[in-house]
């Protein structure tokens, strides 16, 4: 497997695992502090309340 930030190979039992070390790991953390990852798929209709204080449902 490779570190998905540098490419480098590494392997299950590296302790950094799945990056190569904490840099790659701290590297990680700021693009997603960043923005730079999203994720793309939008909420379904279904995934959240239509109403944010109805999360209890009445019987």
């Amino acid at each position: 497997m490779k570190c998905p930030i540098c490419r480098k190979e590494i392997t299950r039992e590296n302790p950094e695992f799945p990056f190569c070390s904490d840099r790659c790991r701290v590297i990680d953390l700021g693009n997603w502090a960043s923005g730079k990852y999203v994720i793309s798929t939008p909420l379904s209709p279904g995934d959240r309340p239509k109403n944010p204080d109805a999360d209890q449902d009445e019987d």
